[in-house]
């Protein structure tokens, strides 16, 4: 099956697969479909084909991101639940989208926090729940409520297993899509392993194989360079924070930009910082958090009780004297000025953004510009 996509072939497999959960949604509730398998098995491919069938039926569909090192619609470091109401004309190019929620996890894997990992997760999926899953249906016996694929990481051995089975006991799925590869050994067991040898009725389990095979039937694993992929999903967040016609065509130029770019002033006084997987001594509180990326947050009230993030930002400088950050963010006035919780990570400024020549400083204070 040929999608939108010209550069995309979806397998026969995945194509009856996708069908499968729609057809079963027709005379129930809008199906919820968690993906896993391992590592570069396709899963990130199979949820966007996924979605763009379900958009053939619901006007929306959810889409629950687990995978902080590889993020589908964010930059890397967020755990995120977002609406879509497009089909992906093509599912080979990712492109950044406004979450309905994200929380700021500050990571690229799960491993320094599984607790929060899971806390932030659950929220997502609770707040679906209560917004978005309504189960009646209209008068053409079709259902009206926004389905959800959740996309997991593909660290499925040790510890990144344990995570998956909570995520699925918690979610407890309609279906789940299982991608196997090749060499068996980098697979996750055979069944429904996360009912510990029972049997559930109300889930159906689907094993497709990987997309791409060699001529032995051999999963042929495309080597991502995920180190890059983040750095290029980080620059394209920033690069928000210009107009689309602006003349920036390579990353030099992005950076240039953005060490011209007027920031935005915040007091110290309005805020506070959080420094999440590790403890920071007072001393090294701000010679730590200059030329960092920080999560822009707003403190939780009581009944939320985890910090909502809106979006990141480039700390420039601190002028300690006068007691006043310097942040670089494309986030827009208007919800920055809800902002009183900087989250600090360990998510780097790429280092081509960071070698700028022949301009002013990315770390001066020059060009203020204050939020009433």
């Amino acid at each position: 099956m040929e999608t939108n996509s010209s550069s995309i072939i979806i397998p026969e497999d995945w194509a009856n697969a996708a069908d499968t959960i729609i057809d079963d949604s027709a005379t129930s509730s809008p199906p919820i479909a968690l993906i896993c398998g391992a590592k570069n098995s396709g899963k990130t491919t199979f949820s966007r084909h996924l979605v763009n069938i379900l958009l053939q039926r619901y006007k929306k569909v959810a889409y629950l991101d687990t995978d902080v090192g590889q993020t589908e619609f964010t930059p890397p470091g967020f755990l995120s639940l977002t609406v879509i109401d497009k089909i992906t004309p093509d599912l080979m190019v990712p492109c950044l989208k406004t979450p309905d929620k994200c929380y700021f996890f500050g990571d690229i894997s799960s491993k320094r926090d599984p607790n929060m990992y899971l806390k932030y997760i659950f929220a997502l999926y609770d707040y679906y729940r209560k917004v978005y899953c309504v189960g009646s249906t209209d008068g053409n016996h079709r259902n009206i409520g926004v389905p959800l694929v959740v996309n997991t990481p593909g660290w499925v051995k040790g510890i990144g297993y344990d995570l998956l089975v909570d995520i699925l006991k918690y979610i407890c799925p309609t279906h789940v899509v299982k991608i196997c590869i090749s060499a068996e050994s980098k697979n996750l067991p055979p069944g429904e392993f996360w009912l510990d040898g029972g049997y559930d009725p109300e889930v159906t389990l689907i094993e497709v194989k990987s997309a791409r095979q060699d001529s032995l039937q051999r999963s042929v694993l495309i080597q991502k360079d995920a180190h890059h992929l983040r750095e290029l999903r980080i620059m394209a967040y920033f690069r928000q924070c210009f107009p689309n016609d602006s003349p920036m065509n390579t990353i030099k130029e992005l950076a240039r930009a953005l060490a011209a770019h007027s920031p935005y002033e915040i007091s110290l006084s309005d805020i506070k910082i959080k420094y999440l997987h590790c403890q920071i001594p007072n001393a090294e509180s701000f010679y730590n958090l200059n030329a960092s990326i920080v999560g822009l947050a707003v403190s939780p009230d009581v009944a939320e009780q985890l910090p909502q993030c809106v979006g990141l930002g480039i700390v420039r400088s601190i002028d300690t004297s006068r007691r006043l950050l310097y942040i670089i963010t494309p986030v827009l006035p208007n919800i920055l000025e809800k902002v009183d919780l900087l989250l600090q990570g360990h998510i780097q400024i790429p280092t081509c953004l960071l070698q700028v020549k022949g301009c002013i400083s990315p770390y001066m204070s020059a060009n203020v510009l204050p939020i009433d």
